[in-house]
């Protein structure tokens, strides 16, 4: 057996090597340092600095967690409203627009809200929009009601742009946008399935902007939802206000409606009642972006 033995030769190689290793460690750290403020640099928006998309996340990294479906929702963790501020900014622009759509109809509203879903797709959209003088100006609303933006996203970053709304199920991926999982159109099934999560079958527990939604069998659209307003921004009567559009009226365009609670809970048409006892009735829905 041959033994190696650690002479002057092999001290002189191993001296060698080591200041070679040193020499390396600053250029290391460098990639290091670059490939870390990649990843950070692609968390603020859906591509890298270089325009490449990953094909998957990395298991522990930022953008796993900026992309984190939890608890079970469908919308990634960085298209939510966590601050108290902006839920209630959004929350209060949601059923203002809703709302005047009943009053007092924006020309928009008028073209865009043609049933239930699009009543919705309408005042979420531009609840969430920057509400400059200049929007205000021009948004054609009965009168400004003096509320705060949604400040998450400055207006040039927010990461769904106008395809706000989920349309099918699977695990969340950087790349979705891409490859048509949100839209900005939902049906109400769509808004449903995708966008919204069980609160109760008790009306009770509504709380302004929550969804309620029934599903008609006998219809030709089953599904249909309907905006839990509460307390009402054009009349201080009441705080279980509820607007709704009605949808195809028999052949016939529908229109924007607004009722009490109470009311219809004592709807002529059992099956429009919101009633736990009613199998038509699904329950009270609240919005993935305030999750």
């Amino acid at each position: 057996m041959t033994i190696v033995r650690c002479g002057a030769p092999f001290r002189a190689h191993l001296v060698a090597w080591v200041l070679f290793a040193l020499a390396l460690l600053p250029l290391c750290l460098l990639f290091s340092a670059d490939e870390s403020g990649a990843t950070a640099r692609f968390t603020g928006g859906w591509a890298a600095a270089d325009g490449a998309r990953p094909s998957g996340p990395r298991r522990g990294s930022a953008l796993v967690r900026a992309w984190n479906d939890n608890p079970g929702g469908s919308l990634p963790e960085v298209s939510r409203l966590e601050n108290g501020q902006d839920r209630q900014n959004f929350v209060l622009w949601f059923t203002f627009l809703a709302e005047a759509s009943f009053y007092a109809p924006t020309r928009q509203a008028q073209v865009e809200v043609k049933d239930c879903a699009g009543l919705i797709r309408y005042a979420y959209r531009n609840a969430l929009l920057p509400h400059t003088p200049a929007w205000r100006q021009s948004s054609g609303l009965p009168f400004d009601p003096g509320f705060g933006d949604v400040s998450k996203w400055p207006s040039s970053r927010r990461p769904m742009e106008r395809a706000l709304f989920r349309t099918g199920p699977g695990p969340l991926l950087p790349g979705d946008p891409g490859r048509g999982a949100f839209s900005e159109f939902a049906d109400a099934a769509t808004l449903l399935e995708y966008n919204t999560f069980l609160i109760s079958r008790d009306i009770r527990a509504a709380r302004p902007g929550d969804l309620i939604f029934f599903h008609q069998s006998v219809q030709r659209e089953p599904f249909h939802t309907m905006l839990f307003v509460g307390k009402s921004h054009f009349q201080p009567a009441g705080r279980d206000w509820i607007v709704y559009h009605t949808g195809d009226l028999g052949g016939q365009s529908g229109e924007v409606r607004e009722v009490q609670a109470g009311q219809l809970l004592g709807h002529p048409q059992p099956r429009w009642r919101p009633l736990a006892v009613n199998p038509n009735f699904l329950g009270v829905y609240r919005l993935e972006l305030l999750r």
